[in-house]
């Protein structure tokens, strides 16, 4: 019983009444109604025949096997109407699911953990017609097979009228070929690691190609074509592996030919025989002949190749749950961090790495950040600089030390009380295709306030409030990136105006020229002189204003200290700023040199 619950076709069935049990159980019924009327058709007919042969009434037959004709012809499409409802209210639930399984864990560990990313991929792609038809397609298919093997099931029943040696026999015959072409009716072979992967390679290609993201930099660079030949041999590569999971054995298809033709020329031989003998009449002829053609609909396992498209995204979604729990736990405490960091925030000897048995970003990683201060991280790219935002945020847990605020470890305080008192940046900040208030205040703020964080970053008369930065939208606009970015600053200076406490800026300013970032970052300061503010770049003229700099490399500190005490220091520091201004000088005074290319 458990290997059977396990199995997706289970669980996708298991699913249907959660969706919408009034709808799944009339969706039931339908099949059990569908599947039984060819049974009831055959036998009325054979009463007909028998009436007519024996000069009876033939109103009652005649009523009879216009009712089951009539019922068949309709319940089909009125079942199709019921499918295509209950399949979009699977699909509903599906993503409700999946939504809080991505949603639901304090950090984001889950979403970003390669072990869960083919059944990530193949659960969000469901019901876009990408792997499978879409749900409430793939209901009508489904039901159709359960209908056609039901049926096949009624029929050999109603053939034990005849001799119960002819039901089974061509029951087994029929049912043989489940077991003989396994391969192609893709119970086990169809979705294999490789499988998947290659469907997500497919997909991600062809991502590129419809998505506006990567529309300039295909053309720009003359990569059309490469993407064209990429998707199409990703996608060959795809149909190839299904093909080979799938394809017709000859040597099955030979068992399986040999098999039911003989078990049917046997059951034909032995009517036959019995009607030239006159040991059944003409009426059970029709009825037992009608039986025995019927009873093929329980062969071949066409059913499973509609269950296969659906039930394994289905099984993907119903694990993501269980396996992203864990993946995204964070350890959250009972206390308040109200008014947190008053004093400092200390990193001890803080060791992490994303995934377990891979190399370490962090290791033994010890900080200490005054409260009030600006602390400025530099480093290679790898060496830990964003991990560290991510653990400041508590996005991630340490695998070992810990990271306090006035004394007390992270873990030990409510997280969504920490991240009330932080703010932050990120390189990848979200544009949301909202208003410009709501860009600016998700949660709401006065027009006061949203219009005072516009101004701390420099981003006034960019559009009335109530613009919706999206051109898709009736009088949307867009804005450049540069804009873009002072809207995410003024999203983060909103926050501290109502009560953040820690501002961390992940290359805040990366798509403004020098100038706009030595403007912004004053801004910045000014508007977070109150705060402890963190801020990861790879410019030396803005890292210089910050009270301490971080010389972060392989998850090290190698060396700390002002701008000017790492310039008399003669260390990495000034190395790298040297450099930097080299550049600059030779070059136009706006050009940027990436800190990696210094190393």
């Amino acid at each position: 019983m458990r290997r059977l619950t396990e199995r997706q076709e289970w669980k996708f069935f298991s699913v249907l009444p959660k969706a919408d049990r009034p709808l799944a159980v009339i969706w039931w019924i339908l099949v059990l109604l569908r599947a039984f009327l060819p049974a009831v058709f055959a036998i009325a007919m054979g009463i007909l025949v028998s009436a007519v042969r024996s000069h009876g009434s033939l109103v009652g037959p005649l009523v009879l096997t216009g009712a089951a004709f009539v019922l068949m012809q309709v319940l089909s499409p009125v079942h199709t109407a019921i499918g295509a409802n209950l399949g979009d209210r699977v699909a509903a639930w599906l993503y409700d699911r999946l939504t809080d399984a991505c949603i639901r864990p304090a950090g984001i560990g889950h979403l970003e953990d390669p072990a869960l990313t083919n059944d990530l991929t193949l659960a969000r792609d469901f019901d876009l017609a990408i792997t499978a038809p879409p749900m409430f397609v793939t209901m009508d298919f489904i039901a159709t097979g359960l209908v056609q093997l039901f049926s096949g099931v009624a029929l050999a029943i109603v053939l034990i009228g005849y001799a119960w040696w002819a039901a089974l026999l061509l029951a087994v015959a029929w049912l043989s070929t489940h077991w003989l072409l396994r391969e192609s009716t893709v119970w086990r072979d169809r979705n294999t690691p490789e499988v998947q992967e290659a469907q997500r390679e497919s997909e991600y290609t062809y991502r590129l190609a419809v998505d506006p993201p990567a529309a300039k930099e295909l053309r720009l660079f003359g990569l059309v074509d490469w993407t064209m030949e990429r998707f199409l041999s990703r996608r060959k590569r795809l149909f190839e592996l299904q093909y080979r999971a799938t394809r017709l054995r000859e040597r099955s298809m030979g068992w399986s030919l040999l098999i039911v033709l003989t078990a049917n020329g046997l059951v034909f031989w032995s009517l036959a025989n019995s009607a030239l003998t006159g040991a059944i009449s003409l009426g059970q002829i029709v009825v037992f002949a009608q039986a025995a053609v019927g009873a093929s609909l329980i062969g071949f396992g066409g059913i499973n190749w509609a269950l296969d498209g659906a039930a394994a995204p289905i099984a993907a979604v119903l694990r993501l749950g269980p396996s992203m729990e864990p993946v995204g736990r964070l350890t959250s405490g009972p206390e308040q961090a109200t008014g947190m960091p008053a004093r400092y925030i200390a990193f001890r000897n803080v060791s992490f790495a994303y995934t377990p048995g891979s190399n370490p970003i962090l290791r033994n990683f010890s900080l200490t950040i005054p409260a009030g201060s600006s602390l400025a991280i530099v480093g290679r790219n790898g060496a830990g600089k964003t991990t560290l935002a991510k653990l400041l945020c508590r996005l991630y847990d340490p695998q070992s030390g810990g990271i306090e605020a006035d004394g007390i470890d992270l873990r030990r305080l409510d997280s969504e009380s920490w991240r009330s008192q932080v703010s932050a940046v990120f390189q990848d900040f979200t544009r949301l295709e909202l208003s410009l208030r709501e860009n600016v205040a998700p949660f709401g703020a006065d027009d006061e306030l949203v219009n005072a964080a516009l101004a701390r970053a420099g981003a006034t008369n960019l559009a009335a409030l109530d613009t919706v930065l999206a051109r898709g939208y009736e009088g949307g606009i867009d804005l450049s990136g540069g804009q873009w970015q002072r809207v995410a600053l003024a999203r983060a200076l909103c926050a501290v105006q109502s009560g953040a406490r820690l501002v961390i800026l992940d290359e805040p300013t990366a798509q403004l020229d020098v100038r706009g970032e030595a403007e912004i970052f004053e801004r910045i300061l000014t508007a977070t002189r109150q705060c402890t503010t963190v801020l990861i770049s790879h410019r030396f003229s803005t890292v210089r204003r910050a009270d301490r700099i971080c010389v972060l490399e392989e998850g090290r500190v190698v060396e700390l200290g002002s701008h000017e005490e790492l310039m008399s220091l003669g260390g990495r520091y000034r190395t790298m700023f040297e450099l930097q201004a080299r550049q600059f000088e030779s070059e136009d005074a706006d050009a940027e040199v990436g800190y990696d290319v210094l190393a």
